[in-house]
């Protein structure tokens, strides 16, 4: 059975596994992006996940866990399809915006999950997760706006 802090670490290890993952994607985005706009966007949101993954290492190591330091098979999938995505599609900026808004999406149900986890976090994990995950709540509403404009 594992231990208090164990079943912490694995769960925010996993929130920095994705985190990892979403780094890449943008970053791979922004490689892509035909809009200069959508490129800072993308860079941006790039910088942001490898802020995020900062803060994840600092929790895990407050809780004496090791922090996980690469992202996941599935992360590596999903970025070679953005790639394939790039590569044939005639509207590359809408269609990475669409996947940028499904990982978004994913990424709030991965918080949610944390956060309401039977595990009782915490108070300075909580504040961390939730700032994280109202800043990309935000960030869905300004991917529907540049959406709009693709």
């Amino acid at each position: 059975m594992k231990t208090y802090t164990e079943e912490i670490g694995d769960k925010l290890n996993i929130l920095l596994e994705k985190n990892y993952d979403a780094e890449k994607g943008y970053t791979t985005a922004s490689n892509n992006a035909k809009s200069a706009a959508l490129t800072t966007f993308f860079e941006r949101k790039a910088i942001q996940r490898k802020e995020f993954a900062d803060q994840l290492k600092i929790e895990l190591i407050s809780v004496n866990q090791e922090p996980t330091t690469g992202g996941s098979i599935a992360g590596a999938a999903h970025r070679t399809w953005m790639n394939t995505i790039a590569w044939f599609s005639s509207d590359t900026d809408e269609a990475m915006l669409e996947e940028a808004m499904r990982g978004e999406k994913a990424s709030i149900e991965d918080y949610n999950e944390v956060l309401n986890a039977s595990i009782s976090l915490p108070l300075s994990i909580q504040k961390v997760l939730s700032g994280q995950k109202k800043t990309i709540v935000n960030d869905t509403l300004t991917i529907k706006r540049l959406e709009d404009l693709a």
